[in-house]
């Protein structure tokens, strides 16, 4: 896993739209740069959704925001028309960035032991480098914690 303070590791990934896409694409800027396992799932779509609806505020501050799966280029078009999803949506079927960044783990469901994306949120400054990590965050709280976390309430 990475740690604050650590450089951003850069990627280069197809957007809902099939463009190529690459962390240093965004350099100069803050990046919320959020891991979820998979497009139009409840907790999936309700972060999603949580990160819509606080898009103009991160606007407002400059901060881009994209979402990492390892969903396809169409899932994901499919997923930000149903729900006017706003911000970059990154294809990563390769596992790339999301190795890099070391969110594929091993995850226990019902008993069950499988391998996927522990949903992780990082927030990048302006030189590429990691200011905050939030493991295992929660669906609904995740967009209003990094508000509140750039606001400097947390």
């Amino acid at each position: 896993m990475l740690e604050v303070g650590m450089i951003a590791p850069d990627f280069s990934l197809l957007d809902k739209d099939g463009n190529m896409v690459h962390l240093s694409d965004f350099a100069g800027r803050r990046v919320v740069l959020y891991f979820y396992p998979k497009d139009s799932t409840p907790g999936c779509t309700r972060q999603a959704c949580a990160f819509a609806a606080s898009f103009q505020e991160f606007q407002k501050q400059g901060i881009v925001v994209i979402g990492i799966s390892k969903d396809s280029v169409a899932s994901h078009l499919k997923f930000a028309r149903k729900y006017e999803l706003p911000f970059l949506l990154l294809s990563d079927p390769e596992l790339q960035a999301i190795q890099a960044y070391g969110v594929w783990q091993e995850k226990k469901l019902y008993g069950k032991v499988s391998m996927g994306v522990v949903r992780t949120t990082y927030i990048i400054d302006e030189q590429g480098r990691i200011e905050q990590v939030m493991h295992k965050v929660k669906p609904d709280t995740n967009a209003a914690e990094i508000l509140a976390y750039l606001a400097g309430e947390q």
